[in-house]
């Protein structure tokens, strides 16, 4: 992964400020000590704030230093991004060897629930499916041209498309996010990152992304 990083500043930097940071203990009793049990970098324990908010928690495993380094990735990225159609953050927990990202709760999960179950797939009808196409697409363009900084997503996948309770899309899970200067526009990697089946071809074969 290459990190998010700016002009005299070291890697993964965000203002406490600008990005809330929770207590463990509050996100433990939130979901029940549900995301306790759980060492994946992709699963997330669902709760409820104190305030009656509903959230998502997503925890990282202690044995992975790739996911720390993408958590604060994901930190920083989302502590600049404001769009109806991505996910929305509501703050970190850093507390001693422990790393959760708190969501807003989705309650629709993903959009490969409904592709892949044919019992739901009936409920994607044209409109339905355009209409989360457009979401993605607008997403993919605030990203792309209108944010500041640039942002490339390079993990975009059904899984990292999340619903709400109208099945409006959010593009989620920033992980692998590569940040653009205001003048660049394309770059390449020697490590490829993301996964295969979703990726451009010039991008899975020459490292080429724009």
């Amino acid at each position: 992964m290459e990190p998010v990083t700016t002009k005299n500043e070291s890697p993964y930097t965000f203002k406490p400020n600008e990005f809330p940071l929770f207590e463990f203990q509050v996100l433990a009793k939130a979901t029940d000590h549900f995301f306790l049990t759980e060492t994946s970098w992709d699963k997330a324990g669902l709760g409820k704030l104190p305030e009656g908010q509903e959230i998502a928690v997503k925890r990282l495993s202690r044995a992975s230093r790739q996911g720390l380094e993408e958590l604060m990735n994901e930190v920083v990225v989302f502590s600049k991004l404001q769009h109806r159609n991505l996910v929305r953050v509501l703050g970190c927990c850093i507390e001693g060897e422990e790393r959760l990202l708190v969501y807003e709760y989705m309650p629709n999960k993903s959009l490969d629930a409904y592709l892949f179950d044919p019992s739901k797939q009936k409920i994607l009808d044209w409109k339905t499916r355009f209409n989360i196409m457009e979401g993605i697409s607008r997403g993919l363009l605030y990203l792309h041209r209108d944010s500041s900084p640039k942002i490339i997503h390079r993990d975009l996948k059904a899984s990292n498309i999340l619903l709400d309770d109208n099945l409006n899309p959010k593009i989620s899970d920033f992980g692998l996010a590569r940040v653009f200067e205001a003048n660049e526009d394309a770059a390449e990697t020697r490590r490829v990152v993301g996964t295969y089946g979703y990726m451009s071809p010039e991008y899975a074969m020459e490292g080429y992304f724009s």
